[in-house]
């Protein structure tokens, strides 16, 4: 899955097409993610000691993570991601458009560190 939680991402298909937001969580086994104000939906409670008035709760579910697209600041757009390995051995991310970072992935293995040169 190339959107991990706190990612910013665009909304792409569905009833909040065009919406960006915040990555609140991602269910890789299911391929879904919990994006922040997307696809609401409401709760019925009953009134309890914790809520005595009751009501009606508003609250994110889960949407397919192909339904979204990874925000790219450089391009102030929608950005197809792909993995690179930089000099130090440490996995990227970047913008398929502008070439830009998205941010690093995990500590750098010098395994995969190209030879100085």
């Amino acid at each position: 899955m190339k959107v991990r939680s706190n990612d910013e991402v665009v909304v792409i298909t569905g009833d909040d097409k065009g919406t960006r937001a915040k990555v609140l969580r991602t269910l890789p086994a299911k391929g879904k993610i919990v994006v922040e104000g997307v696809n609401l939906v409401y709760k019925h409670v009953r009134p309890s000691q914790r809520n005595p008035q009751g009501g009606r709760l508003s609250k994110e579910m889960p949407i397919d993570a192909s339904n979204v697209m990874l925000y790219c600041p450089t391009c102030n757009g929608p950005a197809r991601v792909g993995y690179r390995i930089l000099d130090n051995g440490q996995k990227e991310r970047h913008c398929k458009r502008c070439d830009s970072g998205l941010g690093t992935l995990g500590p750098p293995k010098p395994s995969r560190a190209k030879a100085g040169g």
